[in-house]
This record gives structure tokens, C-alpha cells and sequence, in this order.
């Protein structure tokens, strides 16, 4: 489970799905647009703020466990997992919910730890082909 408030100075503590590596995330609603900053040991990753409402909204949709299919922005994303319906023309923001060019993947692997610990979704926590639905 996460810790912190998701403010820049209690910025949440979570893991990924694998329980393998550690990283916070916090919300920046000043930015324009509002993001999530992900840090990641030294790399700073950016996303929509917008994802956590629309990826929660997306899985409630599907009302089924959905793949992670969590890769890297140049590595395609797997068909039908979040990380595709996080870069997809048809998502509520028509593309990448990654702002940072060159790190706008792993959607799949830094969202839905966050959305479990908000009590949205539900995830699996194995060592690999983790999956998550909507609560």
C-alpha cells in the first residue's frame, strides 16, 4: 500500500506491480496541463492528471481484468492492455497520456499501483503479466 498525500512534499511512495522497485508520484495541478510527476530513481516521468479519472472510468467500462502490458515509449504496446489504451487516438486525450518526450511510455507499469492505492482498481502482484480492474 502507498503512503504519502500526493503533494509535492508527501509525494505518494509506491511500488511496482512486481513489488521489484520503489518510486513516487505527485500531483502538479499548476502545470498546464495539470500532471502527475513520477520519479523514478533519477528520471522524471510526466502524465496527464486527467489519467487517473479516465483510465478508472476506461476499466469500469470494461468490467473485466485488463493486461498492464507495461513498455517502453519506442517498444509497441501490446494490443488491448492499458499501456496501449494509454498512447491510443481513441482515449479521452487522443494519444499519449505521457507528456515527457522520450519517457511518455510505461503507463502500464506506473498508473495502476496508484490506482490501487486510491482504491479505484484492484491489481495482480506477480513477477510478470500483471493484470488490474476497476473497484
Amino acid at each position: 500500500m502507498a503512503s504519502g498525500s500526493g503533494t509535492k512534499d508527501d509525494p505518494w511512495v509506491l511500488a511496482t506491480p512486481p513489488g521489484t522497485s520503489q518510486y513516487t508520484m505527485h500531483r502538479d495541478e499548476q502545470a498546464d496541463p495539470p500532471v502527475l510527476v513520477c520519479q523514478v530513481g533519477s528520471t522524471t516521468l510526466r502524465y496527464h492528471l486527467r489519467a487517473i479519472e479516465d483510465l478508472h472510468a476506461w476499466l469500469l467500462a470494461r468490467g473485466e481484468w485488463v493486461a498492464l502490458g507495461a513498455a517502453d515509449e519506442k517498444k509497441p504496446a501490446a494490443d488491448d492492455t492499458v499501456e496501449a489504451w494509454g498512447r491510443s487516438d481513441e482515449n479521452p486525450v487522443g494519444g499519449w497520456y505521457g507528456l515527457r518526450n522520450g519517457y511518455r511510455g510505461r503507463f502500464g507499469m506506473y498508473l495502476p499501483p496508484l490506482l490501487e492505492a486510491l482504491g479505484l482498481a484492484e491489481l495482480t502482484h506477480d513477477p510478470r503479466n500483471n493484470r488490474m480492474r476497476a473497484l
